[in-house]
Order: structure tokens, then sequence, then C-alpha cells
């Protein structure tokens, strides 16, 4: 059987198929060259948009206002001078073209060998938690590559991880906070002892992120926060939680700090504070702080259960109506207080049914500081006299309608001893010190998101202010103006904002009783 000749096309086609293909690499190549500027730029644009983007994205809600205004004025000026646009345009295309530009030397992209170790070390530990025998394609598995499960990642300089998402099989049961805090503690203990961690779950879509937190600033000094009349700073957190910051002086230097805004007066959902702490944790210096604070729109009453004088620098100056230490003259204060609470509501009520405003004594706001009561529960108990803790159930009950508001410090050790009027009506809630999670659940309601650190400095916790979740806190350093042992330029900037001094100091000396 003879073999018939193939079609002259099907013969030469290969021949002709590889002239065009090389025709058109070659076509391809010099169009590369020739629009290589053009591409440069329009990847420099790109860059440059994403930029701006992000930059806006950071950008605290209260700023973007005047970023705007800013950004329009430059427009303007460059439309009105001669050659603007077109200079502007110059300069554009320039910032595209170096932004655009090919960097030459740059690593290519993924984790090096030890941060691959390191990767796959989180990974193999994670297995026994998400992975099951009954899994058909696991996502989790010994031996398995950890690309899938951490799609991305980020280390710092000395080669631990600083950020990480996780992702995790539907079926672990994410819901529970037992299995949640087992994942924690695992990767607390494998990615790094020493740092603080914050933990989102993304119960939806199946997602752990973990991201190493900055530690707080410590060396904010009191100073004048910028805020409205019922608004107190009770101290500083991370920015990415709160929509708003305050400018700080920091020496001679100012910086803009995301704080802790806790607001009260008769429009407050939270209008009570109870700080909880240990001895040293830095309590005294919060309620320091917070009348202070008070001082320059209120007047503020002081009850000290310890009897440490830690409130004598406020003793005798204006706005400060006593500083009680003892047993005798704690229990007349507050039951003065609850008598202007109730005087307060009668004049208030008398007041709206004549559709008079509300007298100007009856808008000033009264303070009630209350720094470890259950010493003195301790020495009326003893005394067969009444329970001072007794005389703040009107306060707080009928506080936020008369514009009085309480704040109570206690010791972990007295929790107990706090009556159940304090517990109920002092939603607003304060952690300083080191705390287990247990201790932190319950007093603040749920668990932190992030892991406490191993050395607590003073000042440092967690605040809650009823429903909102939980807030990293660093309370500003208020110290005792009398303490010799604390910073000069700290007892100095406490100075500072004291109230002028209404009564001599010999005076004022003799009023301060010791514990009875």
């Amino acid at each position: 059987m003879t073999r018939l000749p193939l079609p002259r096309i099907l013969s030469t086609g290969g021949a002709h198929l590889a002239r065009s293909r090389e025709l058109a690499r070659t076509a391809a190549d010099n169009a590369t060259d020739v629009l290589h500027p053009l591409i440069t730029i329009s990847r420099g644009l790109r860059h440059l948009a994403t930029t701006g983007r992000r930059r806006w994205a950071d950008t605290p809600k209260d700023r973007r206002g005047s970023l705007f205004f800013l950004v329009a004025s430059v427009v303007l000026v460059v439309a009105l001078v001669p050659y603007g646009p077109l200079l502007a345009v110059i300069a554009v295309m320039a910032a595209a073209a170096w932004a655009g530009r090919e960097r030459a030397g740059s690593q290519p992209p993924g984790p090096t060998e030890p941060q691959s170790q390191r990767l796959q070390s989180l990974y193999e530990a994670l297995v026994p938690y998400f992975s099951t025998s009954d899994d058909p394609e696991p996502l989790y598995a010994h031996g398995g590559a950890w690309d899938k499960a951490f799609p991305s990642f980020d280390f710092d300089q000395t080669g631990r991880v600083r950020r990480l998402l996780i992702r995790y099989p539907a079926y672990f049961t994410d819901g529970e906070a037992a299995s949640r805090a087992r994942i924690e503690q695992l990767l607390h203990a494998k990615a790094g002892r020493g740092r603080e961690y914050r933990f989102d779950w993304d119960e939806e879509g199946n997602e752990l992120t973990v991201t190493v937190l900055a530690p707080l600033p410590t060396d904010i000094t009191a100073q004048r926060f910028v805020t409205a009349p019922g608004e107190l700073v009770l101290g500083f957190t991370d920015p990415a939680h709160v929509q708003r910051t305050l400018p700080l002086a920091h020496g001679d230097e100012q910086r803009d700090v995301p704080p802790v805004v806790w607001r009260t007066g008769v429009r407050s959902t939270e209008p009570h504070l109870l700080v909880v702490g240990e001895p040293g944790s830095g309590t005294t210096t919060l309620l320091r702080s917070l009348a202070i604070q008070a001082l320059q729109y209120g007047d503020v009453v002081i009850v000290e259960g310890g009897g440490s004088g830690e409130y004598a620098c406020l003793t005798g100056r204006a706005g400060v109506l006593a500083v009680e230490c003892g047993l005798t003259g704690s229990l007349a204060s507050l039951e003065w207080a609850a008598q202007e609470t109730e005087r307060r509501l009668i004049a208030t009520n008398h007041a709206r049914q004549a559709n008079r405003p509300t007298p100007d004594d009856i808008r000033r706001p009264l303070w009630l500081l209350l720094d470890r009561p259950s010493a003195l529960t301790h020495l009326a108990s003893a005394d067969g006299r009444a329970d001072p803790q007794s005389l703040l159930e009107v306060p707080l009950r009928h506080g936020r309608a008369a514009n009085v508001t309480v704040v109570v410090a206690e010791n972990f050790d007295h929790l107990d001893t706090l009556t159940d009027a304090v517990k109920q009506h002092t939603r607003a809630r304060v952690v300083l010190g080191p705390a287990s999670e247990e201790q932190l659940t319950s007093i603040l309601g749920t668990p932190p998101p992030t892991t406490p650190t191993p050395d607590t400095p003073p000042g440092r916790g967690y605040a809650r202010l009823g429903a909102p979740p939980v807030l990293r806190l660093q309370v500003p350093a208020t110290p005792d103006p009398y303490d010799e042992e604390s910073p000069a330029p700290h007892r100095e900037a406490v100075l500072k904002l004291l109230p002028i001094r209404t009564t001599p100091a010999d005076e004022t000396a003799a009023e301060v009783t010791a514990p009875s």
C-alpha cells in the first residue's frame, strides 16, 4: 500500500508557525521596550493611589476634615499659579516614575529558612487541635505544608512572628471559650513568651488573626486633657480600638495618643466606676488623676480607708469638700452626700414642674471617691456602727439624675466585702495590675482579648465601660506630689494641676483624722 504525500500546507506549516511565533515574540519585546516608560508610570500611579487610600483609612475620623481642607487648598493654589497644572502633572509623573521603578536587589517574596521552620513548628503544634481522623482532606496533618493554613504572616527584626493569619477547619468549636483558650495559650507559648498578643476570631470566615501588640506608653504624665465637661480620661490604649486622639505634651514635643474616655453626668450610660487591683498596681494613682480632672468642673469628697495620706495634697483645695481617713468623718461625709443627693433630686423635680432651669448648684457635679472602703467596713463592724457602704445606696441609685458620681477602688482580696449596691451600679470597671483570666472575667464580665504581660508596670490594666469590648489601659503618671521617691518631673506636673488652696495648711492638717 503506497503512502500518499502530505499536503504542502501541512508539510511546511511547522516552519511557518515557528517563524510566526518568533516574529510575535520580537514584536512583543520591542513593544515592551517602547512602552516601558508608560508601564513604569502606570505602576507608579497605582502604587501612589494605594498609598493614598491607606493613609486616608489610617487617619482618625476627627482629623479627616482638616486633611481634606489642606489637600483642597493645595489643589486650589496650584490651579491659580501660572503654569501650575502643567507643573503639577510633571511632578506627579516624576513621582509615579520613581515609585514604579524596578528596584534592583529586591529579595524574592516568601519567608527565609528560619522563618519557614518557625511557621512549620507552629503548624505542627496546631495539628492535634485542628484535625480529625474523619476529615478526607485535612487542612492540618502531620508532615503537611503550612502555606495553606497560614496565608498571611509577618516577622519582626528578631525573627519572631509579629502578625499571623491562621485558617482553621469549620468543624473546630471556636464558639466555646475553652477551645479558644487552648489555642491562645498554645500560640502564646510557641510564638514567643514575654510579649502581649491580641487574638481576633472570625467565626464566620474560620480565621484567627494573631497580632503582637506594642507596649503602651508609660511616660505620659498628668496634664490638662482636651475633653468636654463630664468627660474624664482614665488612661490610654491602642490606636486601632478607639476613634479619637488627644494632643499631649511630652517634654518639649507634642504627640497624639488614643485615650480611654469615661463619660459621666446625666446622660451617661455608666455613671459609676469600680477600680480593682492589688496594692501598688495604680488604683490610688487613678483615683488621684480622676479627682484632679473632676475639680475643673465640680466638687469632690474623698474617703480614704487605708489612712496612708495619699490624698493629703488635695486637702483644703478649692472644690475639695472633704478628705476623710477616719471612720467618724467618713460616716459624716457619706451621710451628707446621701442627703445632698436627695436634695438635688427634689430641687430638680421642682424646677421641671415649674418649667424653670435647674439651679447652678444642682448642675455642678459632685464626686464621691472611696479608696479601700473595706477597711472602714471592718472598723465599723468592730465598733458596732453602720457600714459606710450602706450610705452609698442613694448616690449609686439616683446619682445620674442628681449629677452625683461614685468611684470605688478596692483590692482583689476584699471584693467580697463590697455591698450588692456597689457591685450592681458600678458597671464601668477597671482592673489594674497582674490578674488571672478568672479574675478578669469575673470583674469585667468577659475575658480580655489579649494575653497579660509578664511584667506589669504600675497603672497598667484593662477597662470596660459597660457593654463595649475590653480595652487595654495605661493610667497617666499621677503620683503623690509629697512622695519624694517619685520622679521630680511627675510630682511637679501634679502640683501645677492642683487648685488653689483655700484653707491654711496648718488648719487642714488638723482636719485629716487618723483611722479609728
